[in-house]
């Protein structure tokens, strides 16, 4: 491999999501354009074929071999980029020597995990030497938590310019949504569910809202949360538990607590799904619930964990196919209130499939972000939300090329 330098290396390039990554960036900026980038993994044959499937524009993509369990491939690697996008899951399996040699080097950061409990190890592993280094290192730049993460910011800032002054509450609610899971995504729901399975301590770490806060953050709010079927009157439906709202909360508080508690001590935040009105919506949230809670019970046991990833689940490598990702949406409706009573309802849609078409262009514009509009003398090393570091620079790249929508609306 040649020496040029590089603005982006997209680690795990062969993986489902890789593959569209790789895809939406050589569309976006095509292989030699205003931002550089490369094509990484660990196999050299797979790199080649991909760089073929991508077409005649990819002929002089650069391609670098890296193997996750080769620490010195992995710092010939980040050495080549300003910034290392991942999408090499698990992340709690696979993760953990990149992140370490990306602090370690001062190499910019960002993937797309939602494994709560891997994030906080990371944290405590390697953020001092990222801050010694100024290695930026973003978790949570797909679906889990861009949408949650930017949708609050944006709520936030239009409240500070409609009423001077922020929303202390806060509640996201899944109006509509379509997309599959790929088995790289079940892979890693799985490992967090074998891991919390075994370790009782894990168990009460997860359920602690504040979990990926700043050791010292001491906060004075109890966090609601849906668990059940429950009736909002604030959307005059009933709702069920978000499988998503496990991580993305727990980013929103952090950027909470990243930023100094802008929005109040007791400020709360919960997400779940909008299931309809009546009796059928009442149904409906119950069954989602159920159906949530028996498939988490089944994870955690091994006979019926083997029967779901043998039988029912997609394998690694394996998800929704590129018609299925284009007709894939989602929709997400905000609600805040403010301390004297005052409420605003904002909504962030995307075009694709939320999981992989929709997020594989979000992890594009944050890769992007990170290179090219985020400075080093305005952003300390350290561990960073999307919120955090990219705020309205990542708002305004996924509307004009992500097909991500942020608006606030009456009733």
């Amino acid at each position: 491999m040649n020496q040029t330098p590089l603005d982006v290396v997209v680690f795990g390039a062969t993986s489902f999501v890789g593959r569209i990554l790789c895809r939406y960036l050589l569309e976006r900026h095509g292989s030699r354009g205003e931002l550089s980038w490369a094509a990484a993994g660990r196999s050299q044959v797979r790199l080649e074929e991909l760089r073929s499937e991508l077409g005649p524009k990819a002929a002089k993509l650069p391609i670098l071999v890296a193997d996750a369990a080769d620490e010195r491939s992995l710092h010939e690697m980040v050495a080549r980029a300003r910034v290392i996008v991942s999408t090499v899951g698990p992340y709690a399996l696979y993760g953990e020597p990149l992140v370490k040699a990306c602090a370690e080097t001062g190499t910019d950061y960002c993937d797309l995990t939602g494994e709560v409990q891997w994030i906080r190890r990371m944290i405590q592993r390697h953020e001092a030497a990222a801050r010694k280094s100024g290695a930026r290192i973003v978790h949570c730049c797909g679906f889990d938590s861009i949408p949650s993460d930017l949708g609050v910011h944006f709520l936030q800032r239009e409240a500070m310019r409609r009423f001077g002054q922020p929303c202390v509450s806060v509640k996201m609610r899944v109006r509509a949504m379509r997309g599959g899971f790929s088995g790289g995504t079940v892979a890693s729901l799985m490992n967090v569910v074998k891991e919390t399975a075994a370790d009782p301590a894990l168990r009460k770490e997860l359920a602690n809202p504040y979990s990926l806060c700043p050791e010292s953050y001491r906060p004075k709010a109890r966090q609601p949360g849906v668990k059940t079927a429950e009736f909002d009157a604030d959307f005059g439906a009933w709702t069920a538990p978000f499988v998503m709202s496990a991580i993305n909360t727990r980013i929103v508080q952090r950027s909470h607590a990243l930023l100094g508690q802008p929005w109040g001590e007791g400020f709360t935040y919960d997400e779940a799904v909008l299931t309809g009105r009546g009796l059928k919506g009442r149904l409906s949230a119950a069954g989602m619930s159920a159906g949530l809670a028996g498939f988490m019970v089944a994870g955690a046991v091994p006979p019926t964990r083997w029967l779901l990833e043998r039988f029912v689940l997609p394998a690694p490598g394996e998800g929704p196919s590129p018609e299925d990702q284009q007709k894939g949406f989602f929709d997400l409706r905000f609600f805040g209130r403010t301390a004297d009573g005052r409420t605003l309802r904002t909504k962030v849609t995307g075009d694709r499939d939320p999981g992989y078409g929709s997020t594989g262009k979000m992890l594009g514009e944050a890769a992007a972000c990170l290179a090219l509009d985020s400075r080093r003398e305005d952003s300390a090393g350290g561990f960073w939300t999307p919120a955090t570091i990219f705020g309205d620079r990542l708002i305004d790249r996924l509307r004009a090329h992500a097909g991500l929508t942020f608006d606030a609306f009456d009733d």
